[in-house]
């Protein structure tokens, strides 16, 4: 099975990207691979070449052949892509970094850094935990006033949206969102899920600028 893909990202004729199922394993290029140790906050790294960059939740490159790699297994996976100015993001968004504003703060980075234009900026929301499987108690719940469901028992986030809220927030149009809205928890066959299975299986999804 190949990585799933999203026809918004796909119609960026420079752009290579995916997300990753239970049955792709590390399907970049391993020499090619920006990668980092995933701490569930909202720090940025800004990398220009392959390999393990230390701590953060974000990558952000305008390297040419560079992927950026991030591993999920319930979190929110979003990929960015200035189509403009050629540069891209990776952005691992569980609830504690979707909390802390993490791909607003990417969002934020690339207009600051790289004088991206939010009308330039397209994304991509992947597969994650959606709010029918992210029961959750109130000390996650208070953080999504907008985003909880409380018609059952206990309240359910919706992450995904969360996430496309951050990016409406900072400029970037509707149109230029797309929101997968795949499960990882519901989809037995397809994703791993922590919450469903506990256990360590990930799901890598990268964005790469192609060279020319």
């Amino acid at each position: 099975m190949s990585p799933v893909r999203s026809s918004l990202l796909d119609a960026v004729p420079w752009l290579r990207h995916g997300f990753g199922t239970r049955h792709n394993g590390a399907w970049t290029t391993p020499d090619r691979t920006a990668r980092l140790h995933q701490i569930h906050a909202a720090t940025i790294v800004t990398v220009t070449e392959p390999g393990h960059h230390g701590d953060g939740d974000a990558l952000i490159a305008a390297t040419p052949d560079l992927w950026l790699e991030i591993r999920t297994a319930d979190c929110v996976p979003v990929l960015l892509a200035d189509t403009r100015q050629k540069v891209v993001a990776a952005v691992h968004a569980g609830w504690r970094g979707t909390a802390a504003g993490i791909t607003a703060a990417t969002v934020e980075k690339l207009l600051r850094a790289y004088g991206s234009r939010p009308e330039d900026l397209v994304a991509a929301v992947g597969p994650c935990i959606a709010a029918c499987c992210f029961e959750v108690g109130e000390e996650v719940a208070s953080h999504f006033p907008a985003h909880t469901d409380r018609t059952a028992e206990r309240p359910h986030v919706d992450l995904a949206a969360a996430n496309v809220e951050q990016l409406i927030r900072t400029g970037v149009p509707i149109r230029n969102i797309a929101n997968l809205g795949r499960c990882t928890m519901c989809e037995t066959d397809t994703f791993h899920s922590f919450r469903r299975d506990r256990a360590m299986g990930r799901m890598v999804s990268a964005i790469a600028i192609e060279r020319a």
